[in-house]
């Protein structure tokens, strides 16, 4: 009884699966054909777009190994590179636009600048004549001032009078005095040429050397400096004689001879004004002595 038991039960269960397998089938087909493709559309895409930078990746490294050179990746945004270049040059546009206005400013100035240098050098031209006029009164002593008419310019003078030394020394000197510079040069010519050893003598030799450097005739005014300090006296003016002598040497390019004359000056006029040593250390400078 128990055997026959045991071969019923499989063939029952055989039977009840050979009887369930023609309904179960169909239902396995039908949920195999309607299940839906895992990858969407943009899955599809994305995996077109790793696809592509991966053969790009794989084409640089080739391209690296093959040439042995660095390779450079640069990214392809050209619409940000463009608009970066175009702000690169705007901001050259505005520098260059402000340096214009720089580089007018500044020719305008320079401009200003070289008027002004102009008008300077005009005004140095005048303030030279005015000194070259005041430096012919340069150690006057006042006792020749004072004998000086006071009434000089009042009427024209004669520079040839033929009168006394004094009395011509006088009128000499009054058109001096008066600016009119080329009547005492012809009037102390007179007077040396007339007068030659008196005691205006030899002063009139430096006033007349006064008058030839105010002219430029540096020549004629050494010769006139050098009479004046034959001996040399020891008048007021005679220190500024010889530091016109030496002037007017440095003039004619003989700096040795200038030096050896401002030597003498402080040797033989150590008590010279301060205004006749400031002026030697200043023509020592000039010539350059040693």
């Amino acid at each position: 009884m128990t055997a026959r038991r045991r071969f019923a039960l499989p063939a029952a269960l055989a039977l009840s699966l050979s009887l369930l397998a023609p309904a179960t089938a169909p239902t396995l087909a039908l949920a195999q054909t309607s299940m839906e493709d895992p990858l969407d559309v943009r899955d599809a895409r994305r995996v077109e777009r790793m696809e592509k930078v991966v053969r790009e990746l794989r084409a640089i490294v080739f391209q690296g190994r093959d040439t042995g050179r660095p390779v450079v990746v640069q990214p392809a945004e050209t619409d940000y590179r463009i608009e970066e270049l175009s702000r690169r040059l705007a901001d050259l546009e505005s520098v260059i636009t402000r340096l214009n206005g720089q580089i007018e400013t500044t020719n305008f100035e320079l401009r200003q600048s070289r008027d002004k240098t102009v008008a300077l050098e005009g005004q140095l031209a005048a303030m030279n004549q005015k000194i070259a006029a005041l430096e012919v009164f340069t150690g006057v002593p006042p006792a020749s001032q004072a004998s000086a008419p006071s009434s000089f310019g009042a009427q024209p003078l004669n520079p040839r009078s033929g009168g006394s030394p004094q009395a011509d020394f006088d009128r000499a000197r009054g058109l001096m005095l008066s600016g009119d510079y080329d009547g005492a040069e012809a009037a102390f010519e007179a007077f040396v040429a007339t007068h030659t050893n008196t005691a205006q003598t030899a002063e009139a030799h430096y006033w007349l050397g006064k008058t030839l450097v105010v002219r430029g005739a540096d020549t004629e005014a050494a010769t006139a400096f050098i009479a004046a300090i034959r001996g040399w006296p020891t008048t007021a003016w005679a220190p500024d004689g010889v530091l016109e002598l030496s002037r007017s040497l440095i003039a004619l390019n003989r700096a040795s001879e200038a030096c050896q004359t401002l030597a003498e000056l402080s040797r033989r006029y150590p008590s010279a004004a301060p205004s006749i040593q400031s002026r030697a250390a200043a023509a020592r400078t000039q010539a350059r002595c040693g």
